[in-house]
């Protein structure tokens, strides 16, 4: 950081590498005034997602509208290390998580937007934002999805070994 390094204000190192954390939970092990102590919470645990996951997510829902199904198969083919099983919880964990919180960013309160994709840009998002939290039929076609795939993946390993 040029601050930090310039001026020798190391504390600005500190901030800057500190995990993201809502520091509800307190401090284990102490009164919390051991400045010393780290907090056992963060964000991304909490979340169970990361937040270039997250930002993935945003992108691929705002910018490229897709729903769960589209998601989906972006994503395999993006993460391509994870299995099909993996990347489906994942899609479904956001869209359970999206379809309950989607209320709260109707609210427009003033803001500067320089980017395509601001989670906070609601100018031109028509999007409903009520949702049914189960998403029964696109779930079901990203389960029919993933095993199709690993039934694929299966079948050409013993391909290969023949």
């Amino acid at each position: 950081l040029w601050a930090a390094d310039e001026y020798n204000f190391g504390v600005l190192k500190d901030v800057a590498s500190a995990p993201p954390t809502a520091e509800l939970r307190p401090i284990e092990g102490g009164d919390g005034g051991d400045a010393t102590q780290e907090h056992t919470q963060t964000d991304e645990e909490d979340m169970g997602m990361t937040y270039e996951e997250l930002g993935l997510y945003g992108r691929l829902r705002k910018i490229s509208r897709c729903g769960p199904v589209s998601m989906y198969r972006k994503l395999c083919v993006t993460w391509s290390h994870l299995s099909p099983h993996d990347v489906a919880a994942k899609v479904k964990r956001f869209f359970y998580y999206y379809s309950i919180n989607r209320h709260k960013m109707c609210t427009i309160t003033p803001a500067y937007h320089a980017e395509a994709y601001s989670p906070d840009d609601n100018r031109f998002d028509l999007r409903q934002f009520l949702y049914p939290t189960s998403w029964k039929r696109q779930f079901a076609v990203i389960d029919a999805m993933a095993d199709a795939a690993c039934v694929d993946n299966i079948e050409h390993a013993n391909m290969k070994l023949n």
